[in-house]
């Protein structure tokens, strides 16, 4: 990349904590955020684990200091938390005073409120007010409005790889001169839609999902939201901002093979990964760690794993997948991921990968299993599924 695009704020909320500090915490001493459903009924709460956030949309609400009669989703109410911490953690005290931009993600987008109020959208008036949060775009408009922004705005949704394509469009951006200062990431709820749409696709786990593992059943659904401030080094060197990390390259890429499947040599994945170390000018041996898309389903890792080991050969860095903490929270994902790749670049760690037990029989790949420490200088993130593949490569401000 010709132009550095530093990071300089993050937030996050997710079941394993309510900001940044809950998550690291939370990360180093192995602490998953795996239940059953609690928020709301289903025929799934007692059968399937989610990683579901203990707080009611009341309580998200009086976290953000807004009335409860309010008509944002609990996908906008994690988001505006999220986006509100990544503003107030990079220091900025006016989100207009640069040409500023938000590009959240976003799959779930407002279906619990749908959901909760379709029978009676035409029978009781004072419930239409839902009906307009429905889109995924309420939620971004919600988010920029609860952090004042009144510049570019934008929506992203290619389902679980959303957050990372909303990272690299937003460095783009920056990188162009279009924008100086991009707000990125992405948000879901957990929503009878997607617990009943992934339970058609049999791929959801009644146990801990188990990436990589060999005897895996499946993943766990999530909800969190996360998202990072992303500036330009003109405005790092003006404002004197200090800076978490820098977005070093990105790649996205599709396998054109299956609507829900990824091929068996994970061509796609293979593809994102390549053109994200391109973009950063590195080679394979210069990845200290691998935050792995993860999602323990038979398909994902089988192969992701064959795609890590087309780039990496006999030389496959640490990984690991965070998705056993959180469960796969869709279009949040990879926010959540990048911060989780901040974070091991600030602390030089590299992440448990929970629950592992039997390595894949299809080849010799084992992820790290305990807390690791070593000096980790760039991180890939991986982010691949149903809408499309998206590595993006980070690397410390040292």
């Amino acid at each position: 990349m010709s132009k550095k695009v530093a990071i300089t704020g993050m937030g996050i909320i997710s079941s394993i904590g309510n900001s940044v500090e809950e998550n690291y915490n939370a990360l180093v001493k192995g602490e998953k955020g795996i239940s059953f459903i609690e928020n709301f009924e289903t025929i799934h709460k007692d059968v399937i684990k989610v990683g579901e956030i203990k707080l009611t949309n009341q309580q998200l609400s009086e976290q953000l200091g807004i009335s409860t009669d309010n008509n944002f989703s609990r996908t906008s109410l994690l988001g505006a938390i999220a986006a509100q911490q990544a503003v107030e953690n990079a220091g900025i005290q006016n989100i207009n005073d640069y040409r500023s931009g938000l590009i959240s993600a976003t799959s779930v987008g407002g279906m619990d409120m749908t959901e909760k109020y379709y029978y009676e959208y035409f029978e009781n008036e004072a419930h239409q007010k839902y009906i307009t949060s429905h889109d995924a775009g309420d939620t971004t408009h919600k988010i920029a409005a609860h952090i004042c922004l009144k510049g570019f705005v934008t929506t992203v949704s290619t389902a679980c790889s959303s957050a990372a394509n909303a990272i690299m469009m937003g460095a783009r951006m920056i990188q162009s001169g279009q924008l100086d200062r991009v707000v990125v990431g992405g948000t879901d709820a957990l929503a009878k839609f997607t617990i009943n749409g992934f339970k058609t696709l049999m791929i959801l786990s009644d146990t801990y999902n188990q990436p990589f593992d060999n005897n895996r059943k499946g993943l766990n659904l999530g909800e969190a939201a996360a998202f990072l401030v992303l500036e330009s080094e003109e405005i790092v060197q003006k404002e004197n901002r200090k800076v978490l990390a820098y977005v070093s390259g990105f790649g996205n890429a599709n396998d054109a093979f299956h609507q829900t499947a990824s091929s068996e040599n994970g061509e796609g994945a293979f593809l994102a990964m390549q053109k994200a170390l391109k973009v950063a000018n590195l080679k394979p041996s210069d990845i200290d760690y691998i935050n792995a898309h993860g999602t323990a389903t038979p398909n994902n890792d089988l192969s992701e794993g064959r795609a890590i080991l087309r780039i990496f050969e006999e030389k496959v860095p640490d990984f690991s997948s965070t998705k056993a903490f959180t469960g796969h929270t869709l279009a949040a994902a990879a926010a959540i991921e990048a911060v989780y790749s901040v974070l091991a670049l600030q602390h030089n760690v590299v992440f448990p990968n929970l629950n592992f037990e039997t390595p894949m029989e299809e080849f010799d790949l084992v992820p790290q299993t305990t807390l690791k420490e070593k000096p980790i200088h760039h991180v890939l993130s991986n982010s691949f599924g149903f809408g499309g593949n998206c590595s993006t490569v980070l690397f410390s401000k040292s």
